[in-house]
């Protein structure tokens, strides 16, 4: 299979690699590093990126991360902005892609668990990762030719624990393993449609 990596190079990114990379001939892209460089914040990045591969038969993307915010000076300004890679990125990614990939392809994007679990100071990541949740649902019945569309939503990768687990006391540390096999999930089976919560 020949798989379109978004942020291939990232925490999560690296170690779904070191699973699928055996099986399949991946492409990576990404602002700064990878095969292809891709600001996905950009449509017409986007449409370039896809004109330069040919022949993908699934995208991944664990690409862009929602900042931090502090409620008493949020704006919807700054809301937008947490959205624009995440988010609108992510989403332009399928909107795009739905006319590169090949018949029977798969999109698998990344949310999080804050969707789902609120916290102080990730409002931001609450919305995007709830309206990633919300475009998943809906994509995944217009989407033709069997193409296929799903959300991987982990909880605090334990990779990143040490580093951030104080922030957000109470949440599971989760094995990475656990992490990988859901975006397995996504590109081995014929699921769609689905958000794979990885709490």
């Amino acid at each position: 299979m020949r798989v379109l990596f978004v942020g291939a190079q990232g925490t999560v990114g690296k170690r779904i690699m070191e699973q699928i990379s055996p099986g399949h001939e991946i492409i990576t892209a990404g602002r700064n590093s990878g095969d292809i460089r891709v600001d996905i914040t950009s449509g017409q990045a986007i449409e370039a990126m896809f004109k330069k591969v040919s022949s993908v038969d699934a995208l991944i993307c664990t690409a862009a991360s929602g900042a931090m915010d502090d409620f008493d000076t949020l704006t919807a300004d700054a809301l937008y902005d947490n959205m624009r890679g995440k988010f609108f990125g992510q989403a332009q990614l399928v909107l795009t892609g739905q006319h590169y990939l090949n018949d029977n392809g798969s999109f698998t994007l990344t949310s999080g668990i804050f969707a789902d679990e609120p916290a102080k100071g990730v409002t931001g990541g609450g919305v995007v990762s709830g309206a990633l949740h919300s475009f998943v649902l809906s994509a995944a019945l217009e989407l033709k030719r069997g193409l296929r569309v799903n959300v991987v939503s982990p909880g605090m990768v334990e990779d990143s624990a040490k580093d951030y687990g104080h922030l957000f006391p109470g949440l599971r540390a989760i094995p990475m393993t656990e992490i990988t096999d859901a975006y397995l999930q996504c590109l081995n089976t014929n699921i769609t449609g689905k958000i794979l919560r990885v709490y």
